[in-house]
């Protein structure tokens, strides 16, 4: 039997210093290797959560025994990932990093959103022993210097002019990616993961040489988890998500007077959240939550009538889908990115393109309980054949067992020879079918 491994996840955000899904779903795949009996560290960069939000955070993570985290951290405080951005290498945290990779020997070392922590970390080889790495694209980062493919700042990009994109940023240009940097570094990696299939295409499309395969995010649930109590009187819809311009809830707030029957609530809070909060002043049926527990998230969830997510750039993966899966709540998604793949495979939502469309969707929603909730029940079973922590768990060790076979020849840490033959035979017939 294969013994309890040691992880090393390495990315710039982890709860509670962070902002997004990408660092929500380290925390989960750590706690849910630490539950099985793996031993997991955890490297982030402290100065670079501060860079942007330099308060301390609002909301507390539980830790668990099995799970160390290692927060970065310079006396030139936000200098230090600043020269990350520019030159692509740590500076000023190369001790640190190479300290922890030294700490113990790792069997498996997994990037994650590295674009604050550089490129060249994957070059870093451990002195204990090799590791199978791998690298999750939680965002566009290896293909795109602003992350999210949001061309001048306006419009989803359909042809690179990153130059200038990103000077329309009011972002500094990164030279190295004009080097071989990049290039160079991802031949360190033994696998590329990404969260969605279109996600793997347009890496394709762009570029990036090095093959994605399709690995979705999860999240972890409670079978049968209560509801609380009803958060809002009138029947509503929900928004989740960072309040920035590329998430699209203005497209929503634009139409949502022609929406008489069901209120909007939104809980998040981001730099958009000012012009956003002007644009609802005079709808007395959209209300702004702020920043949620996930326990009142949960809440919100499962009383809503559906859940629109209305992106209007290429998201990764619709991480919100799965949450509201997995309380039943069906999704309204635009037809953007990896979202309509998410409701395609599941049939939990509805998907639109035009404000025509998405009206047309909420009415649907809004006078047919039946349809909320068939919707609603299809994508609670995709969530728990797809998306749920055990599928994703074993879906994550076939992918670590078939790279350690391409490296290694073997299975480092399996007791069992014939075991690790079968395996062997397996993976290999993998490989052939891809």
């Amino acid at each position: 039997m294969p013994r309890p491994l040691n992880f090393l996840h390495m990315t710039t955000f982890y709860p509670p210093y962070s902002f997004g899904g990408d660092a929500m779903y380290v925390r989960r795949l750590c706690h849910a290797l630490a539950d099985r009996g793996h031993h997991c560290d955890v490297v982030h960069c402290l100065d670079a959560y501060r860079l942007l939000h330099p308060a301390e955070p609002q909301v507390e993570f539980a830790s668990h025994p099995r799970v160390t985290v290692h927060s970065l951290h310079s006396q030139f405080g936000r200098l230090s990932p600043l020269l990350t951005q520019q030159t692509g290498r740590p500076l000023l945290k190369h001790k640190q990093i190479s300290e922890v990779l030294n700490l113990k020997k790792y069997d498996v070392i997994h990037y994650h959103n590295m674009s604050l922590l550089g490129p060249t970390v994957m070059e870093l080889e451990p002195q204990r022993g090799a590791a199978v790495k791998l690298y999750t694209t939680h965002e566009h980062w290896l293909i795109c210097p602003t992350h999210v493919l949001w061309k001048y700042d306006e419009k989803p990009c359909e042809k690179a002019d990153c130059l200038k994109c990103t000077v329309m940023h009011r972002r500094p240009p990164q030279i190295w990616r004009y080097t071989g940097l990049l290039k160079r570094a991802s031949r360190h990696v033994d696998q590329f993961l990404a969260p969605s299939r279109f996600t793997a295409q347009i890496h394709a499309e762009r570029g990036f040489l090095r093959s994605l395969d399709h690995l979705p995010l999860f999240m972890d649930c409670v079978e049968g988890e209560e509801s609380g109590p009803r958060p809002h009187d009138r029947p509503y819809f929900l928004f989740v998500g960072r309040l920035e311009k590329i998430k699209g809830l203005q497209t929503l707030l634009a139409v949502w007077d022609q929406v008489p029957d069901a209120d909007f609530l939104v809980a998040g809070t981001g730099s958009y959240e000012p012009v956003l909060r002007s644009m609802a002043a005079d709808n007395p049926r959209v209300r702004f939550l702020g920043l949620q527990s996930q326990q009142d998230l949960k809440t919100l969830y499962q009383h809503a009538l559906a859940c629109i997510v209305p992106s209007i750039t290429y998201e990764t993966f619709g991480l919100i889908c799965i949450e509201a899966f997995a309380r039943k709540t069906p999704v309204i998604v635009r037809d953007i990115g990896g979202l309509a793949e998410m409701v395609d495979d599941s049939q939990g939502g509805l998907i639109y393109r035009t404000d025509n469309e998405l009206l047309n969707a909420v009415h649907q929603i809004s006078v047919s309980r039946d349809l909320r909730d068939k919707l609603g029940q299809n994508g609670y079973d995709a969530y728990v054949r797809n998306w749920s922590t055990s599928p994703h768990v074993e879906r994550y060790f076939n992918f670590v067992n078939r790279a350690a076979l391409r490296k290694f020849g073997h299975l480092p840490w399996d007791d069992d020879p014939l075991q690790a033959q079968q395996t062997c035979v397996i993976a290999s017939q993998e490989d052939t079918c891809r």
